[in-house]
């Protein structure tokens, strides 16, 4: 019997007909093809899989997904769900992994700019602009989503900024996950990309309009060239049940700044490989995050920092809360390569546990190979600091109230240079909404 038989999800995936739409390049047609026959010949990662080790794929190989949803082009949505308030601008919808124009807003796209959703570049006969976004990647031997997404994606973002270009506006990029008769699949691979000199500032929601069990996964490649300076931020409010995996790449030249803020708190197994390559000297890559979890959320944060070239930078700091029966993984590696004299490289996990059945687990790494290099790393797991407790409730502040206050400082420090104060008013809302009620 071969894999996918023996796997539901590989099945119902591979065996799946190809969406409607033109002709592709050889190359991508081909590549896709060889991709699908190492998914044929591996299979699921098993339990030994060191990439896989606190995140287990067994269930979800059980489960099998519809592919192509046919409401989803035409289904009603109020576009309150997404919308941000004080915060308009260029936006790209999707839903249930379908293009949705009349959701989208493409008519107020600054000069130098182009966005549009890669569907039309294939349908365009453009399918070698995509080259470097399917080529570009290596793949591990137990990195199975991305091999399927690799090998079924016919959607996403084609993002350009033109050199010397710096955009005001915020641009989003909005994924909206809606109830269907069956589960759904969907996979999307976007290319975002800043040419010299550039200055961008992205969104990317992603958001539920209902209760659901679908399964998205996402690749996304951000290159930015010389001086160029992109920021990212990720709010991720998907539906409790659902299954979202991503793996988000940035590479950096000379001088090139990039920051990322991601903010987790939706979903029901979700997976975020995050992966920077600092190429160019002086480059510099910033990464900020949150993950709260409840109930039998399972939320696993996978980051990946190589320094490759002399005098870069990158810091990093995140935070993670873990109530209920979740399980918060979080793995920081930072490598520095030979050569990378110079490297100044930070990394700080910290975690709450507000429960004896919820688990959380760190993993910071540290590789050097060059010399002449600053870098340090750090983890800790714990509780509600009880003297802190003890000097708000001595001034009068309930007990459930001091735990929340405690709880959202813990959580701020990674929101306070989000961009633009408008969206750092409604993330600090989003994660003050989500933060455990009571704690006991």
């Amino acid at each position: 019997m071969s894999q996918p038989q023996s796997a539901p999800l590989l099945a119902s995936q591979l065996a799946g007909a190809e969406p409607p739409t033109v002709a592709e390049p050889t190359w991508l047609s081909e590549l896709r093809q060889s991709y699908r026959q190492i998914l044929v010949d591996t299979g699921m990662p098993g339990p030994r899989s060191e990439t896989w080790k606190y995140t287990s794929l067994r269930a979800l190989a059980q489960r099998s997904f519809a592919m192509h949803d046919a409401e989803a082009a035409s289904l009603p949505l109020d576009a309150g769900l997404w919308q941000i308030p004080e915060l308009e601008g260029p936006a790209l919808v999707f839903v249930n992994g379908v293009f949705r124009a009349d959701l989208s807003a493409l008519d107020a796209l600054p000069e130098g700019v182009t966005l549009e959703p890669v569907s039309e570049v294939l349908a365009a006969g453009r399918g070698d602009e995509l080259r470097q976004l399917w080529d570009s990647e290596v793949v591990d031997s137990a990195d199975v989503l991305r091999r399927l997404n690799a090998s079924r994606a016919h959607e996403g973002v084609v993002l350009r900024v033109a050199a010397g270009i710096e955009v005001e506006p915020l641009i989003r990029l909005v994924h909206v996950s809606a109830p269907a008769a069956q589960a759904q699949a969907w996979h999307l691979r976007s290319l975002i990309q800043l040419d010299e000199g550039a200055s961008l500032r992205v969104v990317e929601q992603h958001v539920s309009s209902g209760a659901h069990q679908h399964l998205a996964t996402l690749t996304s490649l951000h290159t930015v060239a010389a001086e160029a300076r992109l920021q990212l931020v990720v709010l991720q409010q998907t539906a409790m049940g659902a299954h979202l995996f991503r793996h988000t790449r940035f590479q950096l030249a000379s001088r090139a700044e990039a920051a990322i803020h991601a903010v987790e708190l939706g979903g029901g197994l979700v997976r975020h490989e995050l992966a920077a390559q600092l190429e160019g000297d002086e480059a510099g890559f910033d990464s900020r995050g949150v993950v709260v979890a409840s109930g039998r959320q399972h939320i696993d944060t996978q980051l990946q920092l190589r320094h490759a070239a002399r005098n870069s930078r990158s810091d990093a700091v995140w935070r993670g809360v873990a109530d209920e029966r979740s399980r918060v993984v979080f793995r920081g590696a930072i490598v520095v390569a030979e050569g990378a004299d110079g490297t100044d490289a930070s990394l700080a996990n910290k975690n709450l546990l507000l429960s004896a059945q919820a688990e959380i687990d760190s993993k910071p790494e540290l590789e050097i190979y060059a010399d002449e290099v600053k870098a340090a790393h750090g983890a800790t797991v714990g509780q509600l600091d009880e003297r802190a407790l003890f000097y708000l409730r001595s001034r009068g502040i309930p007990l459930e109230q001091a735990r929340r206050l405690l709880m959202a400082a813990f959580c701020q420090e990674v929101l306070d240079q989000v961009p633009d104060p408008a969206l750092r008013q409604h993330v600090s809302s989003l994660l003050l909404a989500q933060l455990p009620q009571d704690a006991d």
